[in-house]
């Protein structure tokens, strides 16, 4: 099944049918909200807003770990994210769209990054964290839908609240980085450890704070009026995807912690072989 993680100004997926709400408790609390499971043309799609209902949790304050832990639970193998961000650079434009495919993590660590610990080690590649085949299919999809799609873009993840200043947008640019958002980290890492497919859309809604022209730096007004003109090709390509995408037990993605985990079985409590059981799974 697909699932889809909805970002700022996306908190709910239109089309959906047959819709059933599923309140979901993890090894790690509780997710941002309840996971809506429902149908779009026969196919069954699993829909999370990130931020909850009502966009009630900042960026440092969501449960990503219990956000992946549930959309698993209900059958959910593949996942695309849908994220705001800023743009680093000015052949990015507001109001277009990137598949990012690497990250630059600029949290604090105040976020709990890992399923793994509590006497289960486990060391995950990360080289590529974004799922090859789901990016060349959504990539496929904008083409078919005359949907530009920016590609192989670095994202770096910032803990905010806050937006950035000057210096820090500067850095990023210096550094390699495309975008600047506050979501996608640790969320693409624990898909991974999770054995799941995943790649984001980022929606870009402004130019950071780097430009001299001060009208194009980043505000919440210009942030929403901008995701919101764009959430009808992000809509169209979520559809599309949807339709579209199969679920492929040969992905990488879905063997991610064959030669990853150090800890023997034999080492494990039933509590712990059960939680790497259902990550294997």
């Amino acid at each position: 099944m697909l699932g889809i993680i909805g970002g700022t100004g996306l908190y709910s997926f239109e089309g959906l049918a047959d819709v059933v709400a599923h309140t979901i408790e993890t090894p790690f609390g509780a997710p941002s909200a309840e996971v809506r499971v429902g149908s779009i043309g026969g196919r069954p799609v699993a829909f999370l807003p990130r931020h909850g209902v009502g966009h009630r949790l900042l960026p440092g304050e969501i449960n990503f770990r219990a956000n992946i832990w549930a959309l698993k639970s209900v059958g959910v193998r593949r996942i695309i994210s849908v994220s705001a961000v800023g743009s680093l650079v000015e052949e990015i434009r507001p109001g277009e769209l990137a598949l990012p495919s690497q990250y630059l993590d600029y949290t604090k660590g105040i976020r709990a990054h890992t399923f793994f610990g509590q006497g289960i080690v486990a060391h995950i590649s990360s080289a590529e964290p974004v799922c090859r085949g789901l990016r060349n299919a959504l990539a496929q999809i904008g083409t078919e839908q005359n949907v530009p799609l920016h590609r192989d873009v670095v994202y770096a993840c910032v803990e905010g609240p806050r937006l950035g200043n000057r210096a820090e947008s500067f850095f990023l640019r210096g550094v390699g980085a495309r975008l600047v958002g506050m979501t996608n980290v640790p969320e693409v890492y624990l898909a991974r450890e999770a054995q799941m497919c995943y790649c984001a859309i980022a929606v870009v809604t402004d130019y950071d704070c780097w430009m001299e022209d001060e009208a194009q730096h980043g505000t919440v007004d210009q942030i929403l009026q901008l995701y919101r003109e764009s959430l009808g090709r992000v809509q169209a390509l979520l559809s599309g995807a949807i339709a579209a995408v199969e679920d492929d037990r040969d992905c990488p993605c879905r063997h991610a912690l064959d030669q990853a985990v150090v800890t023997p079985d034999t080492a494990l409590n039933e509590q712990q072989k059960e939680r790497l059981a259902f990550l294997r799974s």
